[in-house]
C-alpha cells in the first residue's frame, strides 16, 4: 500500500502544523478511497507502507532535516499511529539520501525566549523532544534506523529509541549539546548508557566529537555499517525479515527485552527537561553560543 496525497480537512494553521491521521481517514472515506491505502500527508515527512513495512522519511531537506517543533510534532504523531498497528511489522525511519538530520533547529532556543513566558509555560513548550522520542520508543513493532552522513544532537536521540539503527560507512553521530553549555535531555541519556555502557556514554555525551560508523559499531550503539547510499535498502532488508516471522512472539519479546533493559530509564532522567532549562538560563550557554557562531573557543565560568 502506498499513501497517497489528499486534501486536509484543515490547514496547517488550524491543526497546528499538523494533519491528523484521523482527519485524513475521515476525508479519504467521504472521497471513496479503501481504507489503507491514503493515509496521511505531513508537511515534513513522507510515509509509506508496502507489506507491512512502513517507511517514515524526514523531509525537511531545505533545513537539513532540522527538528522545529512542527516536524516534532509529525514525528509524534506518526509513532502514535504505528504504535500498536496490527498490519504494521516493522518502521523504517530514515532521513535523505546523504545525511540523516542536523538535530534541533536552533530557532527553537529563541522561541523559548520570546513573550517573556513563565517557567510553567517553558516546561511544557520543552515536551516536544521528549514526547517524541518517547513515542518512538513505544511503538510495538520492531523500529529500523537508517542513517546516512550526519546524524546530530535531538536527531541521535531519536535513532536511539529504535530498536536498531543500520549506518553508511562515512555517516557519523554527535552530542554538541554540553560544548554548547546545556546539558543532553529528552531522556536520552539512560538509553546510551544502556547501549554503550557508562564510560563510553560519558565520553559521546560531554566531549561532543563526531563519532564515526566504526567507533559507533564497537561502542554497540549501531547494529551495521553499509556502503554510503545503502542504508535505507539494508535497513528494509531488515524490516522484510522481520516482517516474515510471527508477529506476536516478535512484538513479545522486544516488550520484555525493553522493560529489562529501560526499568530504571524514566527514574534517572524525569527532571532532564528542567536540568535544559536551568542551563539554557546560565550565561556559559549564551557563551556558548556565541563562540560557536563566531568558530572560537568558548571561556565558560560557570554561571
Amino acid at each position: 500500500m502506498k499513501y497517497q496525497s489528499v486534501t486536509p480537512l484543515s490547514t496547517p494553521a488550524q491543526t497546528g502544523g499538523i494533519v491528523t491521521l484521523s482527519a485524513v481517514a475521515a476525508m479519504n472515506a467521504a472521497e471513496g478511497h479503501e481504507e489503507g491505502d491514503a493515509v496521511s500527508e505531513y508537511d515534513h515527512l513522507e510515509v509509506s507502507e508496502t507489506d507491512g513495512i512502513a517507511t517514515v522519511r524526514i523531509a525537511r531537506e531545505e533545513a537539513r532535516n532540522a527538528l522545529n517543533r512542527e516536524l516534532m510534532l509529525e514525528l509524534t504523531d506518526v509513532a502514535r499511529r504505528y504504535r500498536t498497528a496490527a498490519d504494521i511489522r516493522a518502521v523504517v525511519l530514515r532521513g535523505s539520501d546523504i545525511f540523516f538530520s542536523a538535530g534541533a533547529d536552533m530557532r527553537a532556543f529563541s522561541d523559548l525566549a520570546e513573550g517573556d513566558p513563565s517557567l510553567l509555560e517553558l516546561r511544557e513548550m520543552v515536551l516536544a523532544g521528549p514526547d517524541m522520542c518517547k513515542a518512538w520508543e513505544e511503538i510495538e513493532p520492531v523500529t529500523i534506523a537508517a542513517i546516512e552522513g550526519y546524524c546530530v544532537g535531538g536527531a541521535a536521540a531519536l535513532v536511539l529509541t529504535c530498536d536498531f539503527r543500520i549506518v553508511a560507512k562515512s555517516a557519523m553521530m554527535r552530542l554538541p549539546e554540553v560544548p554548547l553549555g546545556i546539558n543532553m535531555s529528552w531522556r536520552s541519556l539512560p538509553r546510551l548508557a544502556t547501549l554503550a555502557g557508562p564510560s563510553r556514554a560519558k565520553r559521546f555525551a560531554i566531549f561532543g566529537e563526531a563519532t564515526d560508523a566504526q567507533a559507533l559499531l564497537n561502542w554497540h550503539m549501531v547494529d551495521e555499517i553499509v556502503e554510503d547510499g545503502s542504508a535505507a535498502d539494508t535497513a528494509l532488508e531488515w524490516a522484510r525479515k522481520l516482517a516474515a516471522l510471527p508477529p506476536i512472539p516478535v512484538r513479545m519479546t522486544k516488550e520484555s527485552i525493553n522493560a529489562a533493559a529501560n526499568a530504571n530509564h524514566y527514574a534517572s532522567s524525569f527532571m532532564d527537561r528542567d536540568q535544559y532549562l536551568l542551563t539554557f538560563m546560565s550565561e556559559d550557554f549564551k557563551e556558548g553560543v556565541r563562540a560557536f557562531l563566531e568558530k572560537r573557543q568558548g571561556e565558560f565560568k560557570g554561571r
